[in-house]
């Protein structure tokens, strides 16, 4: 038995799995041994193999052998654990094929704890203790333990790499520094790494100022999710509450109808009674004079059948004896008719109100960063095709090209009368309603016009600005009459710069309150940019000032 306080050879004792010292150790057919809960589950992978093998040596078994606890092995760690003898250095400690290994250990070599990258070697525990106690090593300056010192060792001199050439953008030893690298701009590694380290430390200040940036972000986004979870659950809840009063009123009038219907079909039931208990009566009366007319007809006596024929024949008149006028089986079903009536209006309502209410919510839009086009190419990924609505369209302006081209016409059009149509203005809007990301070109000639976007609720007829692109807060207006351009909101016009097209791009991003109007040539230059807040969907405008004047909604490929 080994005596206490001598030290024994651990990997001896230990698994080979774990790494462990053994906890219920087995032997298998080929001598190794491995703690039971170890070898167990290597084994169960093997299963599918047939086969069976060891870890260590790889010798195979078929089949697989029966594992049973080795009690000699298993005796001897509970006595080792009662004596306390002193045990090897842990397996642990030992280095393996990931890790840096002591370059002064002999044998097994263990873990390296530190690198010098003086001495550009590695050092265990142990071995690294000098660098602690003897006073030159001391200034030695360590490191965690890093694989390939040797690559800091110039392959042609074999000596320490501890210059910098910033001409080849390498390093360098000494003796290079005053031979290949004569008259290149060299530096210390230390001052290169100063330097770096300025630049280094600048590029992470801006990487943490993107973090925060980015947190920031998160965060928004994170209340934006709650904003829109309390939005949503606030519009079911207030939905849910139109909708059960709209259905308790429903149920309401549902009610006060039948009841209505009830009460004058009592009536009229009530009426028809009373004349047929009326009629009754006189067939009654009638039936009794006819028997009395009878019987004096069957008299054989002369005298008696002349003395008593003036009153018995005698017929009194009811004062209604007039016949009885019965109308067409109608009775209930103009209520009928009333009521699916009421039926397809609240359809249509619905119908129309469910399309509204859709439209909403494809505006609900979250305002999340997103790259701005720049090329026409990327503008183009956001095209409509826009045409014109004729229901709005000035008496002045001939639409064509399947109403995407609008010409001022000193002849008036023979449109329909229509609510929607400017009377005061050669204006027209689209079809079109413009929510979302949305990019169009118009193309002038014989002059220019106005290229606008409106609320649908801006006016259309009447003195004043009220219906005029860009004289009010429902419009938004350039002008690119007279070779120059203006911007016009609310009456107010704002000056704008830029090489002269007779063609105008627009760009919008409704739910981020963007307007944006290009000049377009064979580049794209912004003429003008609007950020406001837009209340409800747009539809693209145009105001043609003069007889000749053409302008068409581009096709864009």
């Amino acid at each position: 038995m080994a005596q206490k306080g001598v030290p024994f050879d651990q990997e001896a004792l230990s698994c080979s799995i774990c790494l462990d010292l053994l906890k219920d150790p087995v032997t298998i057919p080929c001598g190794h041994s491995y703690c039971m809960k170890c070898i167990q589950p290597v084994w169960d992978r093997e299963d599918v193999k047939g086969s069976h093998s060891c870890p260590l040596c790889r010798q195979t078994f078929t089949p697989r052998p029966v594992l049973v606890k080795s009690t000699v092995l298993a005796d001897l760690m509970e006595e080792l654990k009662k004596t306390g003898l002193q045990a090897a250095p842990s397996n642990h400690c030992y280095a393996g094929a990931a890790d840096v290994a002591c370059d002064v250990c002999t044998g097994r070599k263990r873990k390296a704890l530190k690198s010098c990258l003086v001495c550009l070697a590695s050092y265990c525990e142990n071995h690294l203790q000098p660098h602690y106690d003897v006073a030159p090593l001391k200034k030695h300056k360590l490191s965690d333990p890093r694989k390939n010192l040797q690559e800091n060792i110039c392959s042609r001199h074999d000596e320490p790499m501890k210059m910098f050439c910033r001409t080849d953008g390498q390093c360098i030893c000494y003796l290079c520094s005053v031979d290949e690298h004569r008259g290149h701009d060299t530096i210390s590694a230390a001052a290169e790494r100063t330097e770096r380290q300025r630049e280094l430390e600048g590029s992470r200040q801006k990487l943490q100022q993107r973090i925060q940036d980015r947190e920031k972000d998160v965060k928004l986004l994170q209340q934006e999710v709650e904003a829109i979870s309390v939005s949503a659950d606030k519009a079911v809840e207030d939905s849910e509450k139109i909708f059960t009063e709209l259905i308790r009123l429903m149920e309401k009038r549902r009610s006060e109808v039948k009841q209505q219907i009830r009460s004058r079909q009592e009536t009229e039931v009530s009426r028809v009674k009373e004349l047929e208990e009326k009629l009754e009566q006189e067939i009654t009366e009638l039936k009794r004079k006819d028997a009395s007319l009878e019987q004096l007809s069957l008299t054989e006596d002369h005298i008696q059948f002349v003395h008593s024929y003036p009153s018995v024949s005698a017929l009194r008149e009811p004062p209604d004896s007039s016949s009885i006028d019965i109308r067409p089986l109608r009775h209930f079903e103009d209520v009928t008719a009333a009521v699916s009536q009421l039926r397809d209006q609240l359809q249509d309502v619905l119908r129309q109100t469910g399309t509204n209410v859709s439209q909403r919510l494809t505006e609900v839009d979250v305002l999340l960063s997103q790259p701005k086009p720049k090329t026409r190419a990327e503008f183009f990924k956001y095209s409509r095709e826009i045409t014109l609505d004729p229901n709005t369209a000035n008496t002045r302006l001939f639409l064509s090209e399947g109403n995407r081209k609008a010409t001022f016409s000193n002849h008036q059009q023979s449109y329909a009368s229509h609510p929607d149509r400017f009377t005061n203005f050669c204006q027209v809007l689209s079809r079109e309603c413009l929510t979302g990301h949305c990019y169009w070109e118009v193309e002038w000639t014989g002059g220019g016009g106005y290229v606008a976007v409106a609320y649908k609720s801006i006016s259309r007829a009447g003195p004043g600005n009220r219906c005029r692109f860009g004289y009010n807060d429902k419009s938004w207006a350039l002008d690119c009459i007279h070779d120059t351009y203006q911007f016009w909101f609310n009456s107010i016009s704002n000056p704008v710069s830029g090489p002269q097209s007779s063609r105008v791009g627009v760009y919008l991003d409704h739910s981020a309150g963007i307007l944006s109007f290009y000049s377009v040539s064979e580049t794209m230059t912004l003429l003008h940019r609007v950020q406001t807040t837009f209340t409800q969907p747009l539809h693209a405008g145009l105001r043609l000032p003069c007889d000749g004047v053409t302008a068409e909604f581009c096709k864009l490929i």
